[in-house]
């Protein structure tokens, strides 16, 4: 059983309170799905619960977190550097459980996975596999060591639509509880029976955190319906509260201008409208008193708010791309003397304001090919394009602060850039923060700030939801399908392929479908 008591985390930077006095108990059949905006300290949780020490160079706690008996399976959200540079055999040797598997038992795990059985074997390195496909490999180690417990962060993160059916299933119909982290709507939807919510209130001052049992789209639907009546309430109550306000005034007023007006020969008339303040006072304070009582509008975390690409427009008979390519083709390892071809004959035409979504299985080649689109639309001189990499780092510099990165020095972009920061629920502190300590939603806003204020007409975005709160999430899709620019963009977003996407492309070893 894994059971916390009175857990409060605070930034040893900062000092903001991520969370306090939190307290959970997780029992046999809890499919906890864990939700907040990107830098609560989501994360930081599941490290703290694995393994304290992964989070204690940058947090301090306080509380019990009681393991009694249990064995944590744990995913994190990105693979450390040092097992990147593993073979895949090489990591999933790294348990000894390995050895004690029957091979049909792993080739059928890695059947229902759809990840190859021979490439256990490899010496591909994990840092050259697909997003998609390090997941993949992580989850089979993970399988193979049977936890009793699952803490995955962020599971969902680049798995083609195969494998995120199984990842659904795989949560639904698992005997031993699982605490998970996902940005994927349809994932939460689908498997959480538990919803733990942390949010920062007041500007990040004051934490507060949820916990109940219900599913992902009740527990939505009833916050907002809660937060709406009580809105309601609270508003009906200071306009009560105006009204009788006014009333008192007007009375006050009236008594003032007859006790002003009152001939002093005429004391019992005076004393009269002295009785006549004081009951008006004796009502009004009572009044005061019963309006502290009164229902508070309700708090909550905002999602994020900006608009994108304001002045942004493209004509509909432009040409944006005319692309062809014979093969698509990625190095293997050293002992490969050719590279591997991924796919044959690829053509995409796009016109216009076109926003276009490349599908496929993970490992098929997409973000190399997004990678040959980017090269080629960056050059171009008739139009301005930028490009969202899935891995961050190929832009950012992780030691500038997000003022450094987006601003040019001056005081006005820094002010403008401050601002915008600010719009997307940045505190001061955090806007300072060298990037390298940011969560991956946090990038993720910065990288967005800086297409947006790039001005560009063209946007290359591989996987563009993929790090972003299932609350921020809706906010995204609404910005980018009302762009007026093109988009041509990686996902295995449902919600987004649905919501965003004008056509859709399925990348297969024949080319784009």
């Amino acid at each position: 059983m894994l059971q916390i008591k009175h857990l409060t985390i605070r930034h040893k930077k900062d000092y903001r309170i991520l969370l306090e006095n939190f307290n959970l108990c997780i029992n046999p059949g809890d499919k906890c799905a864990l939700i907040g905006e990107e830098g609560n300290g989501k994360s930081t949780l599941l490290k703290l619960i694995y393994a304290p020490d992964m989070a204690e160079n940058y947090v301090e706690y306080e509380g019990e977190i009681l393991r009694t008996g249990e064995r944590f399976g744990y995913l994190p959200q990105e693979l450390p550097e040092t097992q990147r540079k593993s073979t895949i055999y090489e990591y999933l040797t790294a348990t000894d459980r390995f050895y004690d598997q029957n091979p049909r038992d792993l080739a059928q795990l890695c059947a229902k996975i759809g990840f190859p059985s021979e490439r256990l074997y490899s010496q591909e390195l994990l840092g050259v596999l697909s997003g998609g496909e390090k997941i993949k490999v992580q989850l089979i180690r993970l399988l193979i060591e049977e936890p009793t417990m699952l803490l995955l962060d962020e599971p969902s993160n680049d798995l083609d639509i195969e494998t995120l059916v199984w990842l659904e299933g795989f949560i639904q119909n698992s005997a031993i509880p699982v605490l998970y982290i996902s940005h994927d709507e349809t994932l939460l939807e689908r498997t959480a029976n538990r919803i733990i919510h942390i949010e920062q209130l007041r500007r990040k001052t004051t934490p507060r955190c949820t916990v109940i049992y219900t599913d992902y789209p009740t527990y939505i639907a009833n916050r907002i319906t809660q937060f709406e009546k009580q809105e309601q309430e609270a508003r009906n109550e200071r306009r009560e509260y105006d009204r009788q306000q006014e009333k008192f005034r007007r009375i006050q007023q009236k008594v003032e201008h007859q006790q002003n007006a009152i001939s002093r020969q005429n004391p019992h008339g005076a004393a009269l409208l002295k009785k006549t303040m004081h009951r008006v006072k004796a009502y009004e304070a009572r009044f005061e008193k019963e309006f502290e009582n009164m229902t508070e509008m309700p708090e909550y975390e905002e999602a994020m708010f900006t608009r994108f690409g304001n002045q942004t427009s493209i004509p509909n008979g432009k040409v944006v791309l005319d692309f062809s390519l014979d093969t698509l083709a990625v190095p293997t390892d050293e002992s490969a003397q050719e590279p591997m071809i991924l796919a044959r004959d690829i053509r995409l035409f796009i016109q216009g304001p076109e926003h276009i979504c490349i599908t496929g299985k993970n490992g098929c080649g997409k973000t190399t090919l997004m990678r040959i689109l980017a090269k080629e639309l960056l050059q171009r001189t008739d139009l301005k394009a930028a490009y969202m990499p899935q891995n961050y780092e190929e832009l950012l510099d992780l030691e500038q602060t997000p003022v450094e990165f987006l601003s040019d020095g001056s005081r006005e972009t820094v002010s403008l850039m401050r601002t915008y920061l600010g719009s997307m629920k940045f505190t001061a502190d955090e806007m300072m923060h060298p990037m390298r300590e940011l969560s991956g939603g946090q990038k993720a806003k910065v990288m967005l700030l800086y297409l947006d204020t790039c001005g560009c007409d063209v946007l290359l975005l591989d996987e563009p939801s993929r790090n972003f709160s299932p609350l921020s999430n809706p906010v995204i899709r609404r910005m980018l399908a009302e762009y007026q620019g093109a988009i041509l963009s990686i996902s295995h977003d449902r919600k987004y392929i649905a919501e965003v996407c004008d056509k859709v492309y399925e990348l297969t070893a024949n080319g784009l479908i």
